[in-house]
C-alpha cells in the first residue's frame, strides 16, 4: 500500500463490519472519519452519477444485466480523464462547504506534495 494513502469509505454497514475494522487495524491502514450520509464528499459517487446519466441518456437503454455491464464499460472508456481529475480536484471546495455548513472542527491533511490522485481531503483520522 502507498505510504501516504488513507482509506476512505462511505460508512456503509459492510464497511463498518467488525472483520473489516479488524483488518484495517491489523494492517495499520489509516482511516478517514467520514460524516454519515455525505455522498457529496465522495468522488466516486460523482463518477458513478456521471456514468448513470450517460447510461440513462442512451437512445436504447440496456435491457439485460450483460447489456448494462457492456454499456458501463463503454461509457467508462469514453469518460474523459480530465472530468475525473476535475471531480477529485473539487474535493477541497466540497469539504470546505461541508465544514462551513456543519461547523465541525477539522484538521487539514492536504499536504503541499499532494496530487489530485493522492487527495486525502480535510478531516480527522482514527
Amino acid at each position: 500500500m502507498v505510504t501516504d494513502a488513507i482509506f476512505m469509505d462511505d460508512n456503509a454497514r459492510p464497511h463498518r463490519a467488525r472483520l473489516v475494522r479488524s483488518y484495517l487495524k491489523c494492517e495499520t491502514i489509516p482511516q478517514m472519519v467520514w460524516p454519515a450520509n455525505s455522498p457529496d464528499l465522495n468522488s466516486i459517487e460523482h463518477v458513478r452519477d456521471m456514468l448513470g446519466r450517460r447510461i440513462a441518456g442512451r437512445s436504447v437503454p440496456p435491457g439485460t444485466l450483460h447489456e448494462l455491464q457492456q454499456a458501463l464499460l463503454q461509457e467508462w472508456a469514453l469518460l474523459p480523464q480530465q472530468t475525473i481529475n476535475d471531480t477529485i480536484a473539487s474535493m477541497p471546495r466540497r469539504c470546505q462547504a461541508c465544514i462551513h455548513h456543519t461547523r465541525i472542527p477539522v484538521i487539514s491533511l492536504w499536504s503541499s506534495n499532494a496530487t489530485p490522485t493522492s487527495c486525502t481531503t480535510f478531516t480527522h483520522i482514527h
